[in-house]
């Protein structure tokens, strides 16, 4: 095989065993059964307004008029439907998909009918794995986006009415938000006597930002694609057209022994060299704005005259005077580490960081005051931010396994209270992993709420940890903080309220940065685990140890290679470029967002793409080398208070 040869047999495999993949994914969705068609005349399409939002604060649409009428008895009084524009549930599939949801123990049912246009079925099989649909608790909720049968009394829960006519990006934000309160309890199913309404293509940018954490990353990854197959036809036409013959009957591999049968099959195939691309264009000039981003550009405006109005002094007034001495030893010999910019957020500032010459402790100086707290944390993990951190919080499993691996080896806990708990994703992954184990959880924001509607925790604390300690005594055997000490004012007065609420043989979690990891220093700023202007303090583990044991807890484990996270090298680019090439939409920036700036922060972010999946995958095989060592970024100890006598 010549060197030309390479580029097409890369694109034919990887064609290839993409379709299998998919296919396989497809063919694990049950399936009615079909029986001869019978036409439904399909309603009108209507478009959704706006209703109060839920409880949660999350904007969830419904149509102006009524909601449907379902009919009672054996069983389909207990579901309720929630429908796109223009779709329609008949009776008989009405009846078989409740028998499914029952039998199988489903709370939500997407139905999926059998002719989903061909681009919506590859969305589907690309976006949802059956095999692990309900067993991955943080998977996100994903669909047809065409119709969802729900328990009555989740969709109330949830804050989700039934009804129809919802536009194609509310159905993804509505099936997102249903899968997270149903936990393990929702799937799929093949419906071939629903009718499938194609999505206007004038939606496709909407629906990838209900879907995605980057609509323009997507569109990148989807065109570099393409391109790798243009390149090998044009290096090598005979081979590239073997290529390109797998490229266009791709979709035929895909559905092929599938319940599925899109109606547009065919031309989806042989037109698919043209209509991709074209689609791909058509979505990133698009300006179809769902309800829920009209909401959101409304917010946005409103924020933009909020933070011009703090913003008006300048940032001086963030911050406590700078100390001469440090807070964690009382030495006066510091040394500035760095200075950096918000780089997270691109909020306006500069902040520092100094170490103690005396004991090494690492930390902000100056420091935040409760006025710079509250400004540099607004809009991060909640409001305008909340939906793309949990998105990324939904990505930690690697670091969620390795707590409760640490734990069961030496508790089996009765109780336990998860402090700086965020919309409980810890919680709602280790919960299945130890069964016998109720969790609660405390936070400042209004995510722990949340994390109680959803049932991720069986009970929410709101407020400040060391305040809420004495009224906690005794009811926690394990007590975890991860990556919550950084962010506080006084680390070693929230293991003094952790060693007071614990009872006698109770454990204390604890994961953090860890400062002295070597790379630290060379990336500086760039480094992720400095996250300025959050992280107050950062403690280095023979500080840590020392603290903990000031409390009277025993450490009895400590890691320091298995609690790593592969982010430095992808972190440091993904802060570079954020530096260089900000979110023009952030509401703080001093100038608003135009053409332009969106186009050169579009074109950066995907011309970057490569750099980003190269520096990923360097940093997955940096951690498995890091893991058996006593060197990563961030370490756990696990400590346990002694029993008395």
């Amino acid at each position: 095989m010549n060197g030309s040869m390479l580029p097409a047999a890369a694109a034919a495999a990887v064609l290839v065993l993409d379709g299998l993949r998919l296919r396989a994914r497809l063919r694990a969705i049950p399936s009615l059964p079909a029986r001869n068609p019978v036409v439904v005349p399909s309603p009108p399409a209507r478009h959704p307004v706006p209703v109060t939002a839920s409880s949660a604060g999350s904007p969830i649409y419904v149509p102006a008029d009524r909601e449907p009428v379902t009919p009672p008895g054996d069983g389909t009084d207990r579901f309720v439907l929630v429908t796109a524009a223009g779709v329609t549930v008949d009776e008989r599939t009405h009846r078989q998909a409740v028998a499914h949801a029952e039998r199988e123990g489903l709370a939500v049912l997407d139905l999926v009918p059998a002719d989903l246009p061909m681009a919506q079925t590859f969305t589907l099989a690309r976006q949802v794995d059956p095999a692990t649909y309900r067993t991955d608790p943080l998977a996100p909720g994903r669909g047809a986006g065409q119709a969802l049968l729900v328990d009555a009394a989740l969709a109330a829960r949830a804050g989700v009415r039934s009804g129809d006519g919802h536009d194609p990006a509310t159905m993804i934000r509505i099936t997102d938000r249903l899968k997270k309160y149903a936990a393990a309890d929702a799937g799929l199913l093949v419906t071939p006597e629903v009718a499938a309404v194609p999505a206007d293509p004038a939606t496709f940018r909407a629906r990838l930002r209900a879907a995605t954490v980057s609509p323009h990353a997507t569109l990148a990854i989807r065109l570099y694609g393409y391109l790798l197959l243009a390149t090998a036809i044009v290096l090598d036409p005979a081979w590239g057209l073997l290529a390109l013959a797998g490229y266009v009957t791709q979709p035929y591999l895909v559905t092929a022994g599938t319940g599925l049968r899109p109606a547009d099959r065919l031309r989806a195939a042989w037109l698919r060299p043209v209509r991709d691309p074209l689609r791909w264009w058509r979505c990133a000039r698009g300006t179809w704005r769902s309800p829920y981003d009209r909401q959101m550009d409304e917010r946005r405006a409103h924020a933009r005259t909020v933070y011009a109005r703090d913003l008006a002094d300048g940032t001086g007034r963030f911050f406590e005077p700078r100390r001469d001495d440090c807070p964690w030893c009382g030495g006066t010999r510091l040394r500035r580490r760095l200075t950096s910019p918000d780089r997270i957020m691109g909020k306006p500032g500069s902040f520092s960081l100094e170490r103690c010459g005396d004991c090494g402790h690492l930390f902000q100086n100056p420091r935040l005051n409760a006025a710079g707290l509250e400004f540099y944390y607004r809009d991060v993990y909640d409001g305008l931010g909340a939906s793309g951190s949990e998105k990324l919080l939904a990505g930690h499993v690697d670091s969620y396994r390795g707590r409760v691996t640490m734990v069961r080896a030496h508790t089996s806990p009765r109780r336990w209270l998860d402090v700086g708990t965020g919309w409980g994703h810890f919680c709602r992954y280790a919960a299945p992993h130890l069964p016998g184990t109720v969790f609660d959880g405390l936070d400042m924001g209004d995510g722990v709420l949340e994390a109680q509607r959803r049932g991720w925790i069986d009970l929410a604390h709101q407020g400040m940890f060391p305040a809420s300690a004495d009224r906690l005594t005794g009811h926690y055997d394990v007590i975890s903080m991860h990556h919550y000490l950084e962010h506080t004012l006084d680390p070693r007065a929230e293991i003094g309220a952790a060693a007071r609420a614990l009872p006698p043989g109770g454990h204390l979690l604890i994961e953090v940065p860890n400062p002295r990891f070597g790379p630290a220093r060379l990336l500086r700023s760039l480094w992720l685990p400095y996250f300025q202007p959050q992280h107050l303090n950062l403690i280095a583990l023979p500080r840590l140890v020392e603290a903990v044991a000031a409390q009277g807890l025993t450490v009895v484990a400590t890691d320091t290679g298995r609690a790593h996270q592969p982010c430095d090298l992808s972190g440091a680019l993904a802060l570079w470029l954020n530096s260089r090439f900000p979110e023009p939409d952030r509401p703080w920036l001093p100038v608003p967002a135009t053409r332009l700036s969106r186009a050169r922060h579009s074109m950066a972010w995907s011309m970057a793409i490569p750099a980003l999946v190269l520096a990923a995958v360097t940093d997955r095989l940096l951690a498995a080398a890091i893991a058996p060592t006593s060197g990563g970024n961030c370490y756990r100890l696990l400590a346990r208070k002694p029993v008395a006598g």
